[in-house]
């Protein structure tokens, strides 16, 4: 079993900055990679950034690539997104997820979710 845990959201201006950080803990052995996706209300859930668990693999959805960086701190058990220049459009309640498998763009694929943090960007 893998707990996950977001933190880090809140409010914030266009342009602004925020860190997120999903902690990880329980049988993270089996985990491939790690994954931040984004429900708006109204809107479905997307793939933001994926990791993986072990190596150094990274990938973007392009609405966010340029902007948003994922990292791993592997003493912590912790995943990190770096949200830059951020945009009204980054609203949305951001989820950390864990998967077995290497289809990380797709949520269906993960089997462990955070509870989500909420990130507000106003105009």
């Amino acid at each position: 079993q893998v707990q996950l845990v977001e933190s880090g959201g809140g409010l914030v201006q266009a342009g602004g900055s925020l860190r997120l950080s999903c902690a990880a803990s329980g049988r993270t052995f089996s985990t491939y990679f790690m994954g931040w996706f984004r429900q708006a209300p109204g809107k479905e859930r997307e793939f933001v950034a994926a990791i993986a668990w072990s190596g150094s693999s990274t990938d973007y959805a392009d609405s966010v690539k340029g902007r948003f960086t994922i990292s791993r701190d592997n003493a912590k058990n912790t995943v990190y997104l770096q949200m830059n220049t951020l945009k009204p459009e980054d609203t949305a309640v951001y989820y950390c997820a864990a998967t077995r498998t290497y289809a990380y763009r797709q949520g269906r694929e993960y089997n462990y979710w955070g509870q989500g943090t909420q990130v507000t960007v106003s105009s």
